[in-house]
């Protein structure tokens, strides 16, 4: 890789990993003030989906503290202890935010759901809640705004469709954002037909099946941020069509005639690692080989920004393998 080339792809994964801060931050500052706000109305009100959705947005805030870190120490160098970067180490700091999500937020919100329940509640004055819940509404949809935008964007420089990029990015803090502000604003519109419920029948019945369900919704995104995180800690390939498109770059260079065996590995959200058994053209000198290699390298590269890594391994194609006995498998 020349200067200039990695000049430009670290300019890019400052630009991408800065976008993906902003998004997280604006999220985190929104979460944190909606979560005092509905934890004061909660308690003036006595509303137990109130109560639930200030654990939401606490559970919300310390996910973005989680997603911050994940994000700074995602961005350290390769270095000889870790020769191949620390981008998967913004896995296991998103793992942990889905369990924060879970513990923090789902945890409380079915437990408070099932006391209200049982034991009843007094509801007192709903107009403070209300308040609340509507400032919190413009404050989730503008965090939503800003983590749509990204997840747009990125989707349109992959030229994915939105829906399939937002399920399969490596991305997950940006995945995060977006999933927990739609629950939030899904939560807010339960918590407020509990609050209206029980201020038009009497009962805190409604307001603790509102609980429940915002419960409920929190368990569904934690299992998805969760299965995610795990997907792309276990290691994850690139997508099928990628694989194919990789495969056919290295099949038009010069010298190599087959790709015996191509593996793959997602390692960030601009970072992929690929590795590859290639069989060249016997005729083929040991410096034709390396060009060939060399030339490989730059294909992918440039067909594919996000590659960082290309191994490739010389290796005899199995009908040689087999005239020369090498193959245990006839």
């Amino acid at each position: 890789m020349t200067a200039a080339e990695a000049k430009a792809k670290a300019a890019e994964a400052e630009q991408g990993g800065g976008e993906s801060t902003f998004t997280v931050l604006v999220a985190a500052v929104a979460n944190l003030g909606i979560a005092l706000a509905k934890a004061v109305a909660g308690v003036i009100s006595g509303s137990s989906a109130m109560l639930s959705e200030a654990a939401h947005s606490v559970a919300d805030t310390v996910t973005e503290v989680l997603l911050l870190t994940a994000l700074k120490r995602s961005e350290k160098p390769a270095d000889e202890e870790h020769p191949l970067g620390h981008g998967p180490e913004r896995y296991i700091w998103a793992m942990l935010a889905a369990v924060a999500t879970f513990v923090g937020g789902a945890v409380f919100s079915l437990y408070d759901g099932i006391h209200t329940l049982v034991e009843g509640e007094d509801l007192g004055d709903p107009l403070i809640s209300y308040i609340v819940l509507g400032v919190a509404f413009l404050l989730e949809g503008y965090s939503l705004r800003t983590g749509l935008k990204q997840a747009r964007g990125e989707a349109a420089r992959f030229r994915a469709p939105f829906k399939l990029y937002l399920r399969h990015t490596p991305d997950t803090a940006v995945k995060a954002v977006v999933l927990e502000d739609s629950a939030a604003l899904i939560g807010l519109a339960l918590a407020a037909g509990g609050l209206l419920g029980g201020q038009l029948t009497g009962s805190g019945v409604w307001d603790g099946v509102a609980s429940l369900l915002i419960g409920l919704l929190l368990l569904c995104v934690a299992w998805v941020l969760g299965r995610s995180n795990a997907e792309l800690l276990i290691g994850r390939p690139l997508p099928r069509p990628m694989r194919e498109r990789i495969r056919a770059e290295l099949l038009a260079v010069e010298h190599i005639e087959a790709v015996l065996e191509l593996t793959t590995l997602v390692q960030g959200p601009r970072e992929a690692l690929v590795a590859a058994k290639v069989d060249f053209r016997d005729v083929s000198t040991a410096a034709q080989i390396e060009w060939a290699c060399e030339q490989a390298e730059l294909r992918l590269r440039a067909a594919f920004p996000g590659v960082s890594r290309v191994y490739l391994d010389p290796t005899p194609g199995h009908a040689q393998q087999r005239t020369e006995g090498l193959n245990p498998w006839p």
